[in-house]
């Protein structure tokens, strides 16, 4: 008999989910994958097989499936009718913040809860999504454990001076400094690499996890030494929707000038990066399409800011022996990657064109000084990972 894990990604409107099997052997597999969007207002529930053909599909109208917890029951009842003699063992979440605690997942109790709910300030626009969806799970299923995996934990343990501002030390023990994230995508990348460049495992890697959210990570073996998002996700390359880095100095502009907090966030989260620099979309394939030279500029700040980011990681490390390219962009836009990789011919990097344009996982030519691959992420696959250890011990 083998044992099912789920595994949610829970968002304002939105949740994603997946099911993996643990036959006892090796990793997770996932056989589900599906998401319930429009909660809240009229909620639409999707499944998929791991071949991505669809296994069923319900929606309702406004009013008509209830709250999230009435949803997380239909969704576990729909599950439990599909495991084939398996059990349902846990449900392992998606965190975005564990504070200073929490280098690693933890098994959910109201305590934890507790906790984690003095980390919203922290990430206002995730960490209530992600608490809310694992009370209702709790209260529709109060036997079923569950687990919390966060995206800061893998960056924890960053040297002191990569998690500090030079800010008066009370806000730093206060809690002000840099977690970093996307962590369960690049804790996969450390532990996929060696899989594939064995010779690398000990390594000095940069790995850009290039998305609608996007940062980049100093990887030396297998630990987080560095990343480009310090005390929020907004910090580092723009993004989608999302600035990067900015000088302070703006906000206390934009302050003068009348904008209160809620309309700063509002443009610095939704409004800026790719969408506010091309005034056309936050679309990576788009902007590439687009004869604009507004679009233009923005694919081209975005690959800059990425080039230079290699250069300010790899001096966190004292040196680089590999980049890595993960998440949708990094994983399927070759004229990003061919981009990124003309800016750092200085550092010996040569992309190969033919590979590039294929997808291929190595895609530097046999002469570039710097290896250069393209690795699929799986935060999924690492949440089940990580529930399953706190569960069962392996």
């Amino acid at each position: 008999m083998s044992n099912a894990i789920l595994v949610i990604n829970a968002g304002s409107s939105s949740l994603k989910f997946s099911v993996f099997r643990d036959h006892g052997g090796g990793d997770p597999v996932v056989t589900i994958n599906g998401q319930i969007s429009g909660i809240g207002t009229q909620p639409v529930f999707e499944a998929k097989d791991a071949q991505r053909r669809p296994l069923a599909e319900k929606s309702w109208g406004a009013g008509e499936a209830g709250d999230r917890t009435a949803l997380l029951s239909y969704l576990l009842d729909w599950i439990e009718e599909r495991l084939d003699g398996a059990t349902l063992i846990a449900a392992g979440h998606r965190v975005v913040h564990g504070g200073v605690r929490h280098a690693a997942p933890v098994l959910l109790t109201p305590a934890v809860l507790d906790e984690l709910d003095g980390l919203v300030p922290l990430a206002p626009l995730h960490q209530p999504h992600n608490l809310a969806a694992i009370r209702a799970l709790a209260e529709a299923h109060p036997e079923l454990p569950q687990v919390a995996c966060f995206d800061t934990a893998f960056h924890r343990n960053q040297p002191w001076q990569a998690q500090t501002f030079a800010i008066p030390r009370e806000l730093t023990e206060e809690g002000v400094r840099r977690y970093g994230f996307h962590g369960l995508s690049y804790e996969y990348i450390a532990r996929r690499l060696p899989e594939i460049a064995p010779d690398l495992s000990d390594s000095r890697v940069v790995v850009a996890h290039l998305g609608s959210g996007a940062s980049m990570c100093a990887i030396h073996g297998g630990r987080s030494v560095d990343s480009t998002m310090g005390f929020t996700a907004l910090d580092g390359l723009p993004m989608g929707t999302r600035c990067g880095t900015i000088d302070p100095g703006v906000l206390i502009y934009l302050m003068r000038k009348g904008m209160d907090a809620g309309a700063i966030e509002k443009m610095l989260y939704n409004k800026s990066g790719l969408l506010g620099v091309s005034g056309i979309s936050n679309d990576m394939r788009a902007l590439l399409d687009s004869s604009d030279p507004h679009a233009q500029e923005a694919v081209e700040l975005f690959c800059f800011r990425i080039a230079k980011e290699t250069g300010a990681l790899s001096a966190s490390m004292g040196g680089v022996d590999a980049l890595v390219f993960t998440a949708g962009i990094g994983e399927r836009s070759a004229p990003v990657r061919a981009r990124v990789g003309d800016k750092l011919a200085w550092m010996g990097v040569n992309i190969d064109a033919a590979a590039n344009d294929a997808n291929a996982t190595k895609i530097s030519t046999p002469g570039s000084r710097l290896p250069v691959y393209v690795i699929p992420t799986d935060e999924e696959r690492m949440i089940a990972l990580h529930t399953r250890k706190v569960l069962t011990g392996r």
